[in-house]
């Protein structure tokens, strides 16, 4: 009986000997088996980025409303607003001299523009109606 009881140890301890092999060479396996992720290329990168120039432009706008500053790739800042606008570039009208520039979208590097959107337009006018009713309401109660 006690010849019994080691074989039976001596099995489960080979059957552990077994399993942590199998563990261990599968974990091996796999941290050497992971494949390395590469990074998008430049091209990608910069027309990604163009891409996003030519949806802020088209956010803005065109107008005189459409006023922007912008740096480009060469450092340059130029201030003004979106003349008009077209798939490859667009054209910028200097805030002082008023002279046109056409520029190509992968020629920006920055864009910071500002122009009230209609909703923001209609947003100001209600206000300002409701503050004039409000003035109104209390001339005419505080003469009461």
């Amino acid at each position: 009986m006690l010849k019994e009881k080691i074989s039976q140890i001596s099995k489960g301890k080979n059957m552990f000997k077994k399993m942590l092999s199998l563990v261990l060479a599968g974990s091996l396996m796999g941290a050497f088996g992971i494949s390395p992720a590469y990074a998008d290329s430049k091209k990608d990168n910069e027309a990604r980025f163009t891409e996003k120039v030519r949806a802020g432009v088209s956010k803005l706008g065109i107008g005189e409303t459409a006023r922007v500053d912008l740096k480009l790739r060469d450092k340059t800042k130029l201030k003004g607003y979106i003349k008009e606008a077209g798939a490859d570039s667009f054209v910028l009208i200097d805030a002082k001299t008023g002279t046109a520039t056409t520029i190509a979208y992968p020629e920006v590097a920055q864009v910071k523009g500002n122009n009230l959107a209609t909703g923001g337009k209609i947003a100001i006018g209600v206000g300002v109606a409701l503050g004039v009713l409000l003035l109104v309401y209390l001339l005419g109660v505080s003469s009461d």
